[in-house]
């Protein structure tokens, strides 16, 4: 990948914080007095590998004005290395705006995690392009990749918009683009026509595109047909997967958006909500990579994708090989998934390839 020299920044994002309360002890919801409390958005959970790992990374988000949960999310940024800009807005009233609430159980055993998302006046409906200098960050400051998710951009029109003319900006000073697609039911429900033509314009603009089978079909409006092999293959640890369908959807997603020329594609089998078979798929500037089914413990499962997603990138900004981007990808989310985080932080590199070979050993 050609990466852009000179930056301030190798990550940067557009996002809605929001807070996540887990219940302790895996509990359910319902039952629980004490929770756990976390700032969390799908695309500082990607930022999160880099900046645990010494890159400058960029949050371009709101924050409520004078508010007490506005002032954790800024400080659980800070201690997690991501700077951040963007304006400050009135609440409003009881009735205004605020930072969202993302309420959700780790599961155990057969009971798998649920989550329930409330994000009525969430903050992150008013961002607007208008809000950054896009000049400023991209050409005077710089960053080597703007990172963008499915999440944030179908929050509402405004920041629809702001995804596409922070991606035109980043694209027009020579940053590459990311997309992750994030396909959410609640949030496309009733929207398609509005939201089909956004997702379709950032992906035409993206350089990199992250998402399940789900994700490529319903965010791109490819035939559903990819989504059911004629064959499936057996799911278990070691196997590839049904890789012949997905090498299918990606060929026509290559063929649609011959921008990308980074195309991931993650999978994943639950077992029970302690144990998951993860793998992905990978076409890169020409070449097939493929990492097999692993069984991977679960400590809570939410933001394995993420922490993939940022896993991947962090592999393209050190100029790795080709063939270490999938193991250093599986390898975060492997690490996300073994803490109550949302996000993944890595020590250094080599803990994520003593996670990739088994952690087998003991670090002294």
């Amino acid at each position: 990948m050609n990466l852009k020299s000179n930056c301030k920044y190798a990550l940067a994002c557009i996002t809605s914080m929001g807070v996540r309360l887990t219940p302790e002890n895996r509990q359910t919801v319902q039952d629980s007095t004490r929770f756990f409390m976390q700032a969390s958005s799908a695309e500082t959970n990607a930022l999160n590998i880099a900046s645990s790992l010494g890159m400058k990374t960029l949050a371009m988000t709101n924050f409520v004005r004078e508010s007490p949960v506005a002032a954790f999310i800024r400080r659980q940024l800070r201690m997690r290395g991501i700077d951040f800009t963007g304006k400050e807005i009135s609440q409003e009233g009881p009735w205004g705006y605020r930072h969202q609430f993302n309420i959700a159980d780790s599961g155990e055993g057969l009971r798998l995690p649920r989550v329930w998302n409330d994000r009525a006046g969430e903050a992150g409906q008013l961002i607007s392009a208008s809000d950054f200098d896009f000049n400023k960050i991209f050409r005077e400051d710089g960053v080597q990749i703007l990172h963008l998710s499915g999440l944030i951009a179908a929050v509402s029109p405004s920041a629809a918009d702001c995804c596409l003319q922070a991606a035109k900006a980043a694209s027009e000073a020579g940053t590459l683009v990311s997309f992750d697609l994030n396909y959410r039911a609640s949030l496309w429900e009733g929207r398609k026509e509005e939201l089909l033509p956004v997702f379709t314009q950032l992906a035409a603009l993206s350089d990199i595109l992250e998402g399940t089978d789900e994700d490529y079909c319903f965010c791109l409006d490819l035939p559903e047909e990819h989504l059911h092999g004629s064959k499936p293959k057996p799911v278990k640890e070691g196997s590839e997967g049904d890789f012949e369908r997905y090498r299918n959807l990606l060929d026509e997603v290559r063929y649609r958006f011959p921008k990308a020329k980074v195309l991931a594609l993650p999978f994943r089998k639950i077992i029970n909500a302690a144990d998951h078979l993860v793998g992905d798929c990978l076409w890169a500037e020409g070449g097939w990579y493929t990492e097999n089914y692993r069984r991977i413990p679960v400590t809570d499962c939410i933001g394995t994708g993420d922490a993939m997603t940022g896993g991947l990138l962090y592999a393209v900004l050190k100029d790795m090989p080709k063939e270490k981007w999938l193991p250093v990808a599986v390898s975060c989310g492997a690490l996300a998934c073994s803490s109550l985080t949302d996000y993944a932080v890595p020590a250094d590199e080599r803990q994520l390839e003593e996670i990739y070979n088994g952690g087998r050993d003991l670090d002294r």
